[in-house]
């Protein structure tokens, strides 16, 4: 992801995270400083679920946004999109790219919509999974 983000410019996320947190394997864990967790993950929520999210926020491994996935499941899988013109932790014209390269069978972009999207249009993203599902059945094919 590291190397996409530097690809597309327009993430926060760098200068809204906290310092990282060393874990005992020598790995570490990312939060966003609570003070900018609205602006970064969900800034078209209210202020007051927002809050409670950023107290509540699980933290994210440094290598999911470091490592390199040995298989591109993409390349096999068929894909769906949703994500939000206001995304700053994946900008919007990244999130355009990966669905293209995927092969998206339906992408849909949200005006407005933060990283957050599941949560602000719940309802757009409960039809896309279900338009997915019903476009693969029973069908599901695991990654090679």
């Amino acid at each position: 992801m590291a190397t996409l983000l530097r690809r597309f410019p327009g993430s926060t996320v760098e200068a809204n995270t906290a310092a990282p947190i060393l874990l005992a394997d020598g790995s570490q864990d990312l939060y966003f400083q609570p003070d900018r967790f609205r602006e970064q993950y969900a800034a078209d929520l209210p202020e007051t679920e927002t809050k409670l999210l950023a107290l509540t926020q699980r933290p994210m491994a440094e290598r999911a946004m470091t490592e390199v996935s040995d298989v591109a499941a993409w390349k096999a899988i068929p894909s769906w999109f949703i994500f939000g013109t206001r995304d700053n932790s994946i900008p919007a014209n990244l999130l355009a790219f990966m669905a293209e390269r995927a092969g998206s069978k339906n992408t849909v972009t949200i005006e407005g919509a933060s990283h957050a999207v599941m949560m602000s249009h719940a309802d757009a993203v409960v039809e896309l999974v279900e338009q997915a599902a019903a476009a693969v059945g029973d069908d599901v094919t695991a990654p090679p």
